[in-house]
């Protein structure tokens, strides 16, 4: 739904006025299973990017914040540790994205994940699945540090002895999501662009051939949407965000726990 509502210049067919209209007039025209379409690739790449991805996260937040406030919660250790995480976790997921999002948008010519990867290494080369990268380490950067210290600011206030509490862990992971997603967005329009390569869009700008780089991308969403184009979304992207970030961070909160819990077990 985020990137067809996302879409600058968007087929009358798929032109939507809000998230529950988008997802009934996909259903209805398209099929009960197409806005779940590339989710096969997302998955694929979930798994070694979040473990990577929160495995960095707690390694730099202890080492940075005994350096920094001596074993205390520092905000600046919690940011520095999710953006570093961030870095390792794009490079597994930006390919993965890449391909999502072209198969996502409305009248998308690929039959599959793998006749996609081939049509888009073919036409547009190895480099095509990197071309948001820098824009989406310019997002993620910031919606990675706003998203961990929201979160460790919520858990100060709600779970201030931090126990394992899997209310205050899911509570404090969906506020984290949405403040993190809201302040996001426009950085998060221009990713879909760079990744779609919206063809219409791009003509009616008198672009041809392929629009790279963040700066070219925010110059051209402002042609084609004013400032309310850079918030096209922002509500199927919250929506989005907070159930996502609520989970994971109480799968990660849990696991923490039970091998932390096992671990004390052993040795006693």
């Amino acid at each position: 739904l985020q990137t067809r509502m996302q879409s600058l210049q968007p087929d009358p067919k798929a032109q939507y006025r809000s998230v529950y209209e988008a997802l009934k007039k996909i259903v209805l025209t398209e099929g009960f299973w197409r806005p779940l379409r590339g989710i096969n690739v997302t998955m694929l790449g979930a798994g070694p990017a979040h473990a990577m991805y929160f495995a960095c996260y707690e390694k730099m937040k202890k080492s940075l914040s005994d350096t920094i406030q001596h074993g205390g919660n520092s905000h600046l250790a919690n940011g520095i540790a999710g953006s570093v995480a961030t870095l390792l976790h794009d490079a597994v997921m930006n390919p993965a994205e890449v391909v999502k999002q072209r198969m996502q948008m409305f009248n998308s010519p690929y039959k599959s994940v793998l006749a996609c990867m081939r049509t888009v290494q073919k036409t547009e080369g190895f480099s095509a699945f990197y071309r948001s990268y820098t824009t989406q380490l310019t997002m993620n950067v910031p919606f990675q540090a706003i998203h961990f210290i929201t979160y460790e600011f919520m858990q100060e206030q709600i779970n201030p002895r931090r126990e394992y509490n899997p209310r205050s862990h899911i509570v404090s992971g969906a506020i984290a999501g949405a403040v993190a997603a809201a302040a996001t967005t426009p950085l998060d329009v221009c990713k879909t662009l760079l990744n779609t390569q919206e063809n219409v869009a791009l003509s009616s700008v008198n672009i041809s051939g392929h629009l790279s780089g963040m700066v070219n991308a925010f110059k051209t969403v402002y042609q084609l949407g004013g400032i309310s184009g850079y918030f096209r979304g922002v509500q199927a992207r919250v929506i989005y965000q907070m159930p996502s970030t609520a989970i994971a961070w109480s799968v990660y909160e849990f696991f923490k726990y039970f091998l932390t819990k096992h671990k004390l077990e052993k040795r006693t």
